[in-house]
């Protein structure tokens, strides 16, 4: 593999001005693409096979008019009693009817008549109706829903319009920017070069363009949530600057050897190239691997995020050559310029002396002199980090998370002010017989058995199909969407009305729908935290041919995995420093971040040990002392993966001062994440480890060695092909 992509760099250089134009139109032919056909973002969360989506899917042939996106309008008089007034009824009336006249609406339903009313006579709740989904709804219908009420307001009243139709798309902006501001300093002072630091960042741009514009171009034939685009970008920043920060510092290097550019591109693609491009391998099979747990949106995510970090590793291994070929030797400071040789040809010049007075070798140093006690502070720190972790509840957002000020949350506010919590996470049960005399007959006996369970305020009366085959009751609930209780009701209620013969009786709603994909993914995440540590496992054990390696790393990455989550519960959801991350609300985390989580920090995970340890390995074959190997791979490498690190949590972090909690939890829980496993148990405990071990890290028995293919990820079969051939000189 390194002998293929060194022959790839080399050719990618010499044929910079065709490579560079190829990505070119690629860029902008997926842009053109993007514009004319780009589709809706969507936001419908289905569960294939789940109770509450065949609820849904039932509703949708059976109520036609109620499958668009319904709105709530929250009212509030001046003063207690005011609604029972004729003057309150009349400017409840107005409300209604301008709210039926709405574009893309096809009806408003009176609260007087579905007695929508509190019983101070303070409060009322107008149910609209839209004829799409939510996700089809026009820019242009949402701004006049939220503008209703203008005449209301001005007589005193409150007006909050809500509801699902004012589920927005997060917008990427100015925030994210600093980020990506931050990254662009890290790389100007890693390289001491604005060239150097320009074509890095440059070339992560590209490759983050070409994924997006690929990604918009199909959401007219792909369903992309609101997240999914968010995901990828946020994935394909950080792991676009840093894979072509490995090759770039991989260059730098070969050229300050002496090497001639073509050769020293050709070396730099022939080895940092192969740990990039088994670190996107891997995190694209992770990211790919959430379709295994079979909910489309999350699959959705996922893959969308998998196709840019394989855009991000063809940009790094083959335009990123092309550019350095244009860049040539001012990708070093001006100082060693002129002090390290041109390359007039020798591509075996001996290197000037190694330096090993930097930090990551004086590191390195401290560490393994003090592996025992930096073994057990670790693990005790982490654990320490980790003690939240047991209370994580997941949940998928409702209003009430949304951020202080937006009409979402105005709306939710007020509701839960003058009704209740429950009236904001209403549930829906539908009863389906095969005749209407058998549907008539079980509505009485369900809708007794429903209020006799614990935690229901009310059942609202049935709304008959058509046929009169399908009825709809309303079931209002005590407690809030996101509350422990309510999950405890939905699963009550369906204990208890699961056993009718003659009919169907399904639970649904937007709250029920929450609660089982919540149940579904914490069902599958044990399963997909084994298959990726079995991954790393396997993985690890090709590149490097040992056993205890793979094992220290993968339980490396359990360490990392419970602390991110334990920090993460402690701040999004029990509330300790919330300000300091601008959140508002604390609750659940999203139900499908844990999952994320893992498949996206499992490969940046790998892509460090890699880095770290393959270095290791490689001065360790060649002789050198287990303990002094240990301390030559982190000196070579540690100046590099803080960069690389300092990086990716820039790009995270950025994300973190979005207004929307789902975006601000991803972003600070994998900011923090790569934090602890690059600082604390790649660049600390491994070498701890790795020095206690000694030789037996590198010890793998004799048959599995044999049955064990050989991946050459430190480029030993490249180097000896080099030796093989005589010194190639520089070419244009």
């Amino acid at each position: 593999m390194a002998t293929l992509l060194y022959r790839l760099g080399r050719g990618s250089m010499r044929r910079r001005r065709l490579v560079a134009a190829i990505w070119l139109v690629v860029l902008v032919g997926l842009g053109l693409a993007a514009a004319t056909l780009r589709g809706p973002i969507a936001d419908n969360f289905t569960m294939p096979g789940t109770e509450s989506q065949r609820a849904l899917d039932l509703l949708a042939g059976q109520f036609p008019a109620a499958s668009g996106a319904t709105g709530t309008i929250a009212v509030k008089a001046p003063a207690d009693g005011a609604l029972g007034s004729p003057q309150g009824q009349a400017v409840v009336k107005e409300l209604t009817q301008e709210a039926a006249t709405l574009p893309g609406v096809v009806g408003a339903v009176d609260p007087f008549q579905v007695g929508a009313v509190s019983p101070d006579g303070r409060y009322a709740l107008v149910q609209v109706q839209f004829a799409t989904r939510a996700d089809e709804v026009t820019d242009a219908q949402r701004d006049a829903y939220e503008q209703v009420g203008a005449r209301a307001e001005a007589q005193g009243w409150q007006v909050a319009p809500g509801g699902e139709v004012l589920n927005a798309v997060p917008e990427v902006g100015s925030t994210e920017a600093i980020g990506v501001a931050i990254a662009a300093i890290v790389l100007v002072v890693t390289f001491g070069s604005l060239v150097a630091a320009g074509m890095t960042m440059l070339n992560a741009l590209i490759g983050v363009g070409v994924g997006m514009a690929g990604l918009f171009a199909l959401s007219s034939v792909v369903d992309l949530t609101s997240t999914a685009p968010i995901l990828a970008l946020m994935l394909g920043l950080a792991v676009g600057i840093d894979y072509s920060l490995f090759i770039t510092s991989r260059y730098r290097q070969n050229l300050m050897e002496g090497l001639p550019p073509d050769e020293a591109v050709g070396r730099a693609v022939g080895t940092a190239g192969s740990a990039v491009l088994f670190a996107g391998a891997t995190v694209v099979i992770a990211l790919a691997g959430l379709a295994v747990v079979n909910i489309p949106f999350l699959t959705v995510m996922g893959l969308a995020a998998a196709a840019t970090v394989t855009v991000a590793v063809l940009v790094a291994i083959t335009l990123q050559p092309a550019l350095l070929g244009f860049a040539g030797r001012r990708v070093l400071p001006r100082k060693l310029r002129s002090s390290t040789p041109a390359g007039d040809g020798a591509a075996d010049a001996p290197p000037a002396a190694e330096d090993r007075s930097g930090f990551g070798f004086r590191w390195a140093r401290a560490v393994t002199r003090f592996r025992v006690p930096v073994i057990l502070v670790g693990l005790l720190g982490l654990g320490l980090l980790a003690l939240p972790t047991p209370d994580m509840r997941l949940a998928l957002p409702d209003a009430g998370a949304a951020p202080v000020g937006s009409p979402a949350r105005a709306s939710n506010d007020l509701i839960t002010e003058g009704f209740g919590p429950g009236f904001t996470g209403r549930l829906a049960v539908v009863v389906a017989g095969d005749t209407p005399q058998a549907t008539s007959a079980a509505i009485p006996q369900v809708t007794a058995l429903i209020q006799r369970t614990d935690n229901v305020l009310a059942v609202a009366p049935p709304q008959l199909s058509p046929d009169g085959r399908t009825a709809l009751l309303g079931v209002v609930p005590k407690t809030g969407p996101t509350d422990e209780a309510t999950e405890t009701l939905v699963n009550d209620v369906r204990a208890s009305v699961g056993e009718f013969r003659d009919v169907d009786v399904l639970l649904t709603g937007a709250t029920a729908i929450g609660i089982d994909v919540s149940e579904k993914l914490s069902d599958a995440l044990p399963v997909y935290l084994l298959l990726v540590v079995g991954l790393s496992v396997l993985l690890l054990m090709l590149v490097f041919r040992s056993v205890l390696v793979p094992v220290k790393a993968a339980l490396g990455f359990l360490l990392t995995v419970a602390a991110t989550f334990g920090i993460t519960v402690a701040v999004f959801q029990q509330g300790h420093l919330a300000d300091l991350v601008g959140l508002d609300t604390p609750g659940p985390l999203v139900s499908f971040l844990p999952i994320l989580l893992i498949g996206i920090l499992f490969g940046l995970a790998m892509d460090y040990e890699v880095f770290l340890v393959s270095r290791m390995r490689e001065d360790f074959v060649h002789g050198d002392t287990a303990q002094q190997a240990t301390i030559n791979g982190m000196g070579h490498g540690a100046r590099v993966v803080t960069a690389a690190a300092l990086i990716m949590i820039s790009v995270f972090g950025g994300f973190v001062f979005l207004d929307d909690p789902v975006i601000k939890s991803m972003g600070f829980a994998l900011a923090v994440g790569v934090a602890i496993d690059a600082f604390v148990v790649r660049m600390t405990i491994v070498p701890a480890v790795m020095s206690l071990l000694g030789r037996g890290a590198w010890w793998l028995p004799r048959w599995l060695e044999k049955v064990l293919p050989n991946v050459d990820i430190e480029g030993e079969g490249l180097r000896a092909h080099l030796d093989e051939r005589a010194p190639v000189g520089p070419r244009s």
